[in-house]
């Protein structure tokens, strides 16, 4: 099976040369990360050992908008990494010209914006993000969105920028929502399987039950949100460095789905893979 990891950060440790933004630190530990630096290294041999093909780097907030060392990775390892890059979502001129650049850049596979914390929650809602979707709807940039609050939202810009493809964050739920608090979210996600171009990863799941793992007790939304979207959008995803300082291991985030959950071979195909490969128009290799 191939297999494609949609969420990984990677980053090194902060320096006076390389300042996180501020309140990074904080944020960090509040959303469950580990703190200590995570390398492309790492990655791979994390990656290596769980036999995972492929993982599209998404550069995590707290180095702020820079790329630079996920750069780094795709260039050493061009056939394992690709990157979901950040604009500075609050700055039309600046991102349109980045987006631009994105579009020429084979190691730049789409980008990732942002709609949760308390700077950015409202740009989508007060016309700051408004220069972003049609900009990127004519440079064909796929672009995951983690916007739990604006679902109606997000449908409403699907529709009038069919050419976009919109991937949704973790299944739309909301943060340090947990067992059947997460009911609520995905099925206002699921509803907009009616967009053909609205896509949802299914990703970072041990972190949304406080069951043991294979956390059993999440399996019917994951179920919903496949039955309702289908397989071809829906695409497995870790977070990994969420999962690590909890006991949870990459091979078990694959075997939650292969082995633990009730899923064809078929579905299968498309969860781990192959959906989102299509989708940034990555080509699976033979």
């Amino acid at each position: 099976m191939f297999v494609v990891d949609t969420q990984i950060h990677i980053w090194k440790e902060e320096t006076p040369d390389r300042p996180w933004v501020p309140g990074a630190r904080e944020r960090i530990r509040l959303n469950g990360h580990r703190e200590d630096p995570f390398s492309y290294e790492e990655a791979l041999e994390l990656m290596d050992e769980a036999g995972v093909n492929r993982a599209l780097i998404l550069p995590p907030s707290w180095e702020g908008n820079r790329i630079d060392y996920a750069l780094e990775a795709c260039e050493a390892h061009p056939d394992r990494f690709g990157i979901m890059a950040r604009v500075p979502q609050d700055n039309e001129a600046e991102g349109t010209a980045m987006l631009k650049d994105f579009a020429q850049n084979p190691h730049i596979k789409g980008t990732r914006l942002t709609f949760h914390r308390p700077q950015d929650r409202n740009w989508m809602i007060d016309g700051t993000n408004d220069w972003y979707w049609p900009v990127a709807e004519e440079l064909a940039i796929p672009t995951m969105v983690h916007a739990p609050i604006w679902k109606r939202e997000l449908g409403e810009i699907a529709a009038r920028h069919p050419g976009l493809k919109i991937i949704i964050d973790h299944m739309g739920i909301m943060a340090r929502c947990v067992d059947d608090a997460i009911g609520y979210w995905v099925s206002e996600t699921a509803d907009l399987a009616a967009h053909p171009n609205i896509y949802v990863k299914v990703s970072a799941l041990p972190g949304y039950s406080t069951q043991p793992f294979p956390n059993d007790n999440i399996q019917k939304y994951v179920r919903e949100m496949v039955d309702k979207m289908g397989p071809q959008r829906c695409f497995y995803g870790t977070d990994i460095t969420r999962l690590l300082g909890h006991g949870i291991t990459y091979t078990d985030t694959i075997e939650q789905f292969t082995k633990h959950w009730d899923f064809t071979p078929e579905e299968l195909e498309w969860i781990m893979g192959r959906g989102i490969s299509e989708v940034l128009n990555w080509p699976v290799e033979d």
